[in-house]
């Protein structure tokens, strides 16, 4: 299976998607139904992933892989002199949904082999567009097996995603194979007073998407000193119904009352707390945010805690390699996640 035939299937998977959320007819139409029930049973095992949130992250994943977008993404690359497959375990995360994808699509379109360890979080959606991939290419039924045990096998290399604290176990257990390992990671915004009503409106998609559960969700913000919050609070408001989650709802509850017994001051909207906070990393139904006067010590301050973050989303005149308003859980098929070159990686093995 040549680099052309890897590209189309995906790009097929794609339109599979797009036709699902547009009700289009397709080659596969008969697995519509079978998604929409494979959505159901996957917010059954894991009531954070809501048919809205499964939605939109199938979306994302119909709109990374386009024919020009792949292309683009791969043309750097000298992936046609692969003659060799690897075997690449996936130690797949589980706190947003299918947000290993990327890391799969990456193994197997390069030409390698995927050893999938799913998190229990996350292992009804993958399987099936798995199957629907084997269904668009029968020859894809070979680059893909699952594993529980990751002691049981031998590979050739690891992408292994988790905690701060399971990154210690994977660190030192895969020492001696070749490996990318994920720790927490964390987005920040940093306004500047001059941002405009619709990149507000995308703030609050970066902030609420998911339920802020993603690495690439945004846990606090730098404001100018002086900023009213109101200005937030206004732009949040369409998110109002996310309390009425009952996981959501709890947290808020639980968060709200631990922190004013402890004597915080917090700013809330019913939905919201608010905290101004020196950490980077907010609990569920909280953000953090920092006043400044001086921008350049916040540009400081991202360069020293580069390791920490994610994203960054500002304007373009604030830091270099800045994500736009509403984009976080958009990134392109180029956008790697801690910005190590996941094909450039498996090239090299």
């Amino acid at each position: 299976m040549n680099l052309k035939e890897r590209i189309q299937t995906f790009v097929d998977l794609g339109v599979f998607l797009k036709d699902f959320k547009e009700g289009n007819d397709n080659l596969l139409s008969d697995e519509f139904e079978n998604l929409r029930s494979k959505i159901h049973e996957s917010e059954v095992k894991n009531n954070w992933f809501t048919k809205d949130s499964t939605e939109k992250s199938l979306l994302a994943i119909s709109d990374q892989l386009t024919q020009d977008n792949i292309n683009s993404w791969l043309t750097p690359y000298n992936l046609s002199d692969i003659e060799e497959k690897k075997k690449v375990l996936l130690v797949m995360a589980g706190n947003i949904p299918l947000v290993g994808f990327h890391d799969f699509l990456s193994v197997v379109i390069s030409g390698n082999i995927a050893v999938v360890k799913l998190s229990s979080n996350d292992n009804v959606l993958f399987t099936f567009l798995w199957e629907v991939i084997c269904k668009i290419n029968p020859n894809f039924s070979e680059r893909l097996d699952y594993i529980d045990n990751i002691k049981e096998r031998k590979f050739d290399a690891v992408i292994a995603t988790g905690s701060d604290n399971s990154a210690k176990y994977f660190e030192y257990y895969f020492k001696n194979i070749r490996r990318i390992i994920r720790k927490n990671r964390r987005s920040i915004a940093v306004l500047n007073g001059k941002e405009s009503n619709q990149e507000l409106q995308g703030l609050a998609d970066d902030v609420f998407l998911y339920f802020g559960l993603g690495c690439r969700s945004v846990s606090k913000v730098f404001l100018p000193k002086g900023y009213n919050l109101d200005k937030l609070f206004d732009v949040f408001f369409p998110f109002k119904e996310i309390v009425n989650h009952k996981k959501y709802g709890n947290n808020y509850d639980y968060n709200k009352a631990i922190f004013l017994m402890g004597g915080h001051n917090l700013t809330e909207n019913g939905f919201l707390l608010m905290k101004e906070d020196n950490s980077l990393q907010s609990p569920v139904s909280m953000l953090f945010y920092e006043f400044y006067e001086d921008l350049d010590k916040v540009k400081d301050y991202i360069d020293e805690n580069a390791d920490l973050l994610q994203c960054v989303v500002c304007k373009e005149d604030i830091v270099k390699k800045n994500t736009h308003f509403g984009e976080t859980q958009k990134p392109q098929l180029w956008d790697y996640a801690d910005n190590v070159d996941t094909i450039e990686f498996l090239i090299t093995l």
